[in-house]
């Protein structure tokens, strides 16, 4: 039997546990001292071989090919926004993340040019995650994952599914698949250099705080909800 289609079968027995286990009030990351071993892990990995990476990336391409090729691996994605759209019964949003899909693969040739937002069909970002949140699921605790980072025990279930809906994973060919993937990976770690300017503090927290905040933001759909975790780091910011 695949792995993919095992995966499949014990998924529904993974949502008991993280609906089990996703319900915990008060402090979200009681896993601490061992997402923070991962996260110095994370660090190391970073610094000696994803950020070199990134930056030899961002060197040798002119910037035209490399906003091109973030505008296909977007593209890429499409279909899992679509699909987590459905389980959200958002269905005018997935018929608009349907024409993104069509627009920018057609008339932009493969997604390599970003044309559906300037016909008003803006960028949306939904994962099995979200979906998850939409129905009542918990993100449970903060996880560290190695390698990948930030993530909660709900949103690091749910990326099996996500794996296996996105555009990338019905590449039959499995050296092009993982050839794929490594360019997702260094694209997006090189979209990031241009943010680390912004980290301050134990950046362990803010990159915690930051992440969760935005995770509850794209569930919520933009609507916010109070949260009393962080307040007193963002009172502190609020002095200077």
């Amino acid at each position: 039997m695949r792995l993919s289609v095992l995966l499949r079968l014990c998924f529904p027995s993974l949502l008991v546990v993280l609906a089990g286990c996703a319900s915990q009030p008060g402090n979200p990351d009681p896993w601490e001292g061992f997402n923070r071993k991962v996260y110095a892990f994370n660090e190391v990995a970073d610094k000696y071989v994803a950020k070199p990476v990134a930056e030899g990336y961002q060197a040798v391409l002119p910037n035209f090919l490399e906003q091109g090729i973030d505008n296909m691996l977007g593209n890429l994605r499409e279909p899992l926004n679509i699909v987590a759209d459905l389980g959200q019964l958002k269905f005018k949003a997935a018929a608009a993340d349907g024409g993104r899909f069509l627009i920018n693969s057609t008339v932009g040739i493969a997604g390599f040019f970003e044309v559906a937002s300037h016909i008003g069909l803006e960028k949306r970002t939904e994962d099995f995650g979200q979906t998850l949140g939409y129905w009542g699921v918990g993100p449970g605790p903060y996880l560290v994952l190695p390698i990948l980072g930030p993530s909660t025990v709900r949103d690091a279930g749910s990326s099996v599914l996500d794996a296996q809906v996105d555009a990338i994973s019905q590449v039959d060919h499995v050296r092009t698949r993982n050839q794929m993937r490594f360019l997702d990976l260094v694209n997006t770690r090189a979209n990031l250099l241009k943010t680390e300017s912004l980290l301050s503090g134990d950046r362990y927290t803010f990159m915690r705080d930051a992440y969760l905040q935005r995770r509850e933001y794209l569930i919520n759909d933009g609507a916010v909800v109070e949260d009393s975790f962080g307040e007193e780091e963002f009172e502190e910011w609020d002095e200077f």
